[in-house]
């Protein structure tokens, strides 16, 4: 079984930009989309003929912001949105799909950003002690569960090109990385550092400033975390540079089981 997680920075966008060949030429079975920010009214009905999916979409109430959407070819089925948090209740900002195919449960996740403003970090950081409870009984189940999406947090120095210029920005702060520590010390297994092991990158995501994108130097913020079940029919992971030059400022994540 192949998944994807991928942030399109805008579904439309990403469809004019070669999104559908992209999916053509990856050949997954499941799609996780974050930041499509796009309602489906706004979205041609025809953009995914042929491709044979199932779409369930989450997005924001906001239009042209935030969300997410799950796809598969081997049947989808919704279990929940949001993580309950008292931020946003309703998870109207369209931050977490939980959706299950076959005995595999995805939970496709956009994290808030908290560098626009002091308030947005702390909301951010309120979510984050949130999510860490919330996801706790995914992790203990017996069956597949994954956990994926742009977490908008660069864990550890080789996540990201230039540690030392970016102590004070956030995605990089002391206490969001040592969130990240206690999540993964609460089990979940980080998929992609598993299998490319301790080396710089592969970044996922790069600024349109300067020479980032053409100097590959970017941030690792997007992940595929695995419970038990899923980490031991786990094969392989890709990032996917190219792809992400081409539609998007992320690269989707590639990720083989063999369930």
């Amino acid at each position: 079984m192949r998944i994807v997680s991928w942030n399109l920075n805008g579904l439309r966008a990403a469809i004019r930009k070669g999104l559908v060949e992209w999916m053509k030429q990856i050949n997954a079975d499941i799609w996780l989309f974050q930041e499509i920010r796009a309602l489906p009214e706004q979205v041609s009905p025809n953009w995914q003929d042929g491709l044979g999916f199932q779409m369930i979409w989450h997005p924001a109430e906001k239009k042209g912001y935030s969300g997410v959407a799950s796809l598969s070819k081997i049947g989808i089925a919704e279990l929940s949105r949001g993580i309950s948090t008292a931020l946003d209740p309703n998870d109207g900002e369209g931050r977490v799909l939980v959706t299950k195919s076959k005995n595999l449960t995805c939970i496709n996740i956009y994290l808030p950003n908290g560098g626009a403003s002091i308030e947005r970090q702390s909301y951010k950081d309120q979510w984050l002690e949130d999510l860490l409870i919330w996801a706790q009984p995914y992790f203990d189940s017996e069956d597949p569960v994954i956990l994926v999406g742009d977490l908008n947090i660069a864990h550890t120095e080789n996540d990201i090109w230039n540690p030392s210029g970016n102590r004070l920005t956030s995605g990089f702060l002391d206490h969001e990385r040592e969130w990240f520590d206690r999540f993964l010390a609460s089990g979940w297994y980080d998929l992609h550092r598993h299998h490319f092991g301790q080396q710089k990158g592969p970044y996922t995501w790069w600024s349109n400033r300067g020479q980032a994108r053409a100097l590959n130097r970017g941030w690792r913020i997007d992940y595929v975390l695995a419970n038990q079940a899923a980490k031991s029919a786990f094969k392989s992971a890709e990032v996917n540079r190219q792809a992400g030059l081409d539609c998007s400022d992320h690269a989707p994540l590639i990720i083989d089981f063999e369930f």
